[in-house]
């Protein structure tokens, strides 16, 4: 399929999308959340792949943010049917993936680009990115998971800290806080990335797509994490993942998992 802002790509049991936009900075407009929606649909629909891999064109940007021009007439009522339509078809919609997705974070993430590669299930960053969300200076604030994925990733003092002043972190901090899994430098990011996404290939897709459900379970109001890690423990007893591992294991042969 062809996109406008957009380009992927399918490297072996490896989904690649790169945003587009360099002119804008890769920044978040309307037709883009729409096309990435698509895009990580296709993906988490195909068979071979087995993880998902996200970046911006070039060195400067991953995404710039949101494409304010887009939005700054809105109403109250817009706003926030924005916001909304934005968690269902992308934010949300990235977390709740059974395919694990990586963001290679490339260059600046700023607002909905940080908020897009925290929805992400892993990061990594080139040592040259920078990160922050400055929407109050906008006069208003992260609308798209913001106020609640960075607590959860860097503590509730730090990301006041981070959401209050607006302010933009390098990526050792960002590490040291835990934003991101692991920093590298812009040429090998990529490559690291896929080094990555190798070893998770290796292994059963259905185990990983329950556990990335369960983990989520765990940071959901009112879900008990431990019971959904039961229930779902028991769910890989029965599925064909399970025999073939345990077959492979006891052979003493690599496991041959059928797919997702």
């Amino acid at each position: 399929m062809s996109y406008n802002n957009i380009i992927t790509t399918k490297e072996n049991s490896l989904g690649m999308i790169t945003i587009n936009r360099p002119t804008k900075l890769n920044a978040l407009n309307n037709e883009t959340i729409l096309e990435l929606h698509t895009a990580f649909t296709d993906f988490e629909e195909d068979p071979e792949v087995r993880v998902i891999m996200i970046t911006g064109n070039g060195e400067k940007a991953f995404v710039a943010g949101a494409d304010i021009a887009e939005f700054a007439s809105y109403s109250k009522e817009e706003g926030e049917a924005l916001a909304a339509k934005g968690h269902r078809i992308l934010f949300d919609f990235v977390e709740g993936l059974k395919t694990p997705v990586i963001a290679a974070v490339n260059g600046f993430a700023l607002g909905g680009g940080l908020e897009l590669a925290m929805a992400c299930h892993m990061r990594v960053a080139s040592d040259s990115a920078r990160m922050g969300l400055p929407e109050v200076s906008l006069g208003v604030i992260p609308g798209y998971g913001g106020t609640q994925r960075l607590p959860n990733l860097v503590g509730k003092g730090r990301a006041m800290e981070m959401i209050m002043t607006g302010g933009m972190i390098g990526t050792e901090q960002a590490l040291m806080w835990g934003l991101i899994n692991h920093m590298v430098a812009q040429e090998e990011l990529l490559p690291f990335c896929k080094k990555i996404a190798e070893r998770i290939a290796k292994n059963s897709p259905v185990a990983i797509g329950k556990a990335l459900e369960v983990i989520n379970a765990g940071f959901k109001y009112g879900v008990d994490g431990y019971k959904a890690e039961i229930e779902g423990f028991g769910y890989c007893f029965g599925t064909e993942d399970f025999k073939e591992g345990t077959t492979a294991f006891l052979e003493k042969r690599k496991a041959d998992f059928p797919g997702k």
